[in-house]
C-alpha cells in the first residue's frame, strides 16, 4: 500500500513531558522522519512501556521538520497512559508514525471552523497553525474548544474580536491569540469567559449569526468523541457546509492489517467498511453519520 512507506518505526526521545491538571499531559519528542512527515489529523502509536505490548494512538498536535520533533496531548486513560507518563527526559520511546490521512482543507472556504473536544482538541492545533502558514488562500480559522475538566493551558480573555459570539464568550487558548487565530471555550464546568453549553451548540450559535454569502465560505472541521463528531456532522448539515471528523476508535496494530478499528462510512458504490487507521482517521462527516 502507497500510504505504508509514509509510515516509519523511530527511536524517539523525550525532550519535554509536562503534566496539567486533570491527569493531561503534553509530550514533545524528538521524531524526526515523523516530524517531516506529519500533518494535521495523522497520529502516532507508541509503546507506553516494556511491559506492554500493544501501543496506544496518539493524535499528532505540533509537527516541526527543522527541530525534528512533534508534541502530542493526552490524558490518563488505563494502564497504558500512565505508564507513559511516567516517562522523563531523556527516555527513549518507540515511536511508529506518522500514520493516516489527514484534514484536507480546500481554499474556496478559507473561513475553517475548528471544533475539537477533550483530546480531540490536539489536531484543531496542528491544522490552525497549517493554515496559518498556508499561503493559497486567505484562511481563517476559528478554534472552538470544549472541556469538562481544566484545559491544558491557562486560559485568558482573547483580544480578538469575533463577530456572533454569545454574550460573555470571550475565554481562549493564549498561544492561539498569540498566532493571531481568534479561539473560544466551552464547557458546563463554570469556567471563567467559556460558552456554557456543548462545543458544537456554539459553533451552531456563530454559524446562525452568518448571513449566506459568509456561510459559503465556511467548511468544518472536528475531532473529538464520536457523540460530539455526530453533533457536530448534525450542525454542519443544518447550515449546508462541509464538514471533516477525524474518528477516535480502538486499535491494535494501527497500520491497516488487523482491521479492528473498521467502521461503516457512505461511499458512491455504496456502504463500506473502513480502517480509521489508514483510511482515516479523517473522513467526511455525512458519509460516517449521514
Amino acid at each position: 500500500m502507497p500510504h505504508r512507506s509514509t509510515i516509519f518505526l523511530e527511536d524517539a526521545e523525550v525532550l519535554a513531558h509536562e503534566r496539567f491538571e486533570g491527569e493531561q499531559f503534553i509530550l514533545k519528542l524528538k521524531a524526526p522522519k515523523c516530524a517531516r512527515r506529519a500533518q494535521a489529523g495523522s497520529f502516532v502509536h507508541l509503546t507506553c512501556d516494556e511491559s506492554l505490548p500493544m501501543r496506544r494512538p496518539l493524535s499528532i498536535m505540533r509537527a516541526n521538520a527543522e527541530r525534528e520533533t512533534i508534541e502530542v496531548l493526552y490524558k490518563i486513560v488505563g494502564q497504558g497512559l500512565e505508564l507513559l507518563s511516567r516517562k522523563r527526559v531523556g527516555d527513549r520511546i518507540s515511536c511508529l508514525g506518522p500514520i493516516g490521512n489527514g484534514f484536507v482543507p480546500h481554499p474556496q472556504r478559507p473561513l475553517a471552523l475548528l471544533v475539537g473536544g477533550g483530546v480531540g482538541i490536539p489536531p484543531m492545533i496542528f491544522l490552525a497553525e497549517e493554515l496559518r502558514e498556508r499561503t493559497d488562500a486567505d484562511w481563517k480559522p476559528l478554534v472552538m474548544m470544549g472541556s469538562e475538566i481544566p484545559f491544558p493551558f491557562r486560559a485568558r480573555p482573547s483580544t480578538i474580536l469575533v463577530p456572533g459570539m454569545p454574550d460573555g464568550t470571550i475565554a481562549c487558548m493564549p498561544m492561539l491569540d498569540e498566532w493571531g487565530i481568534p479561539s473560544r471555550l466551552a464547557s458546563f464546568a463554570g469556567f471563567p469567559g467559556c460558552f456554557e453549553g456543548y462545543v458544537t451548540d456554539l459553533a451552531a450559535a456563530w454559524l446562525d449569526s452568518l448571513d449566506e454569502h459568509t456561510l459559503s465560505q465556511v467548511e468544518m472541521f472536528a475531532c473529538g468523541p464520536t457523540v460530539m463528531l455526530k453533533a457536530a456532522a448534525n450542525v454542519a448539515k443544518r447550515f449546508g457546509i462541509p464538514c471533516q471528523v477525524s474518528l477516535e476508535e480502538f486499535m491494535a496494530c494501527a497500520v491497516g492489517g488487523c482491521a479492528g478499528c473498521a467502521v461503516r462510512v457512505e461511499t458512491p458504490q455504496g456502504p463500506a467498511m473502513k480502517r480509521v487507521c489508514v483510511d482515516g482517521p479523517v473522513f467526511d462527516a455525512q458519509q460516517v453519520f449521514g
